[in-house]
């Protein structure tokens, strides 16, 4: 049950993560871009006797997510820190657990968000100090507070613009919908007032059916 239990907790995802905060750690002690650091495993492990494991694709991912919205990370972290807790001076690898499951929570929906914020609790145990998945936790827990809420005021501006734009000139459909509206109408009616002559125009072929001779022809 145990062995079950561990194979869940950590699969192929919390392996790619843990290897990207690896890879944030070391980017961040040897003061390098941690995309480079990316592409130079790729590199190594091409060749077998390097013994370089592969980079997991969730990994660059991760790692390139990272780079791209570090600000925007750094923000949304400190702000949830105390101050005996500042970002500068947390140890290195507690600033790459947060900013691994920070970009989860806030840049990528195939994972939810409690998800996202557990396994960033486990990193944390696994990797630092005793208090760490304590305030890791409260600190994701604000990440994904703030993310929810960005959401939801994205969504309510949508519906805003919607309305205003509803509430202005008749949208394409509306005009499509009145013109069809109109032609059927014009077609019901004109079919209307041609009906009553389909009778009298059938007699006439009836009687000036082509190939049939007349009277006078045939005298």
């Amino acid at each position: 049950m145990s062995k079950e239990t561990n194979f869940k907790r950590h699969g192929s995802r919390y392996k790619a993560r843990r290897r990207a905060v690896d890879i944030l750690f070391e980017a961040e002690f040897r003061d390098i871009d941690p995309v480079d650091i990316v592409a130079e495993r790729v590199s190594l492990s091409k060749d077998a006797e390097n013994q370089v494991k592969p980079v997991p694709e969730y990994t660059r991912q991760i790692v390139e997510g990272v780079a791209v919205h570090l600000d925007a990370l750094d923000e949304s972290i400190a702000s949830h820190l105390s101050s005996e807790w500042r970002l500068d001076r947390l140890p290195a690898v507690d600033r790459a657990v947060l900013r691994v499951s920070a970009w989860e929570v806030m840049f990528n929906d195939d994972v939810p968000g409690k998800v996202a914020m557990k396994e960033g609790v486990e990193l944390a145990s696994e990797y630092s100090h005793d208090k760490a998945p304590g305030y890791v936790n409260v600190v994701l827990d604000g990440v994904g507070r703030d993310a929810d809420i960005r959401l939801a005021d994205a969504a309510a501006a949508q519906r805003e613009s919607q309305e205003a734009a509803g509430s202005g000139d008749p949208s394409d459909v509306e005009l499509e919908s009145l013109i069809g509206n109109v032609v059927g109408e014009e077609s019901t009616s004109e079919s209307a007032e041609s009906s009553p002559e389909q009778p009298e125009s059938a007699s006439d072929q009836n009687d000036s059916t082509p190939n049939q001779p007349s009277s006078g022809e045939q005298q």
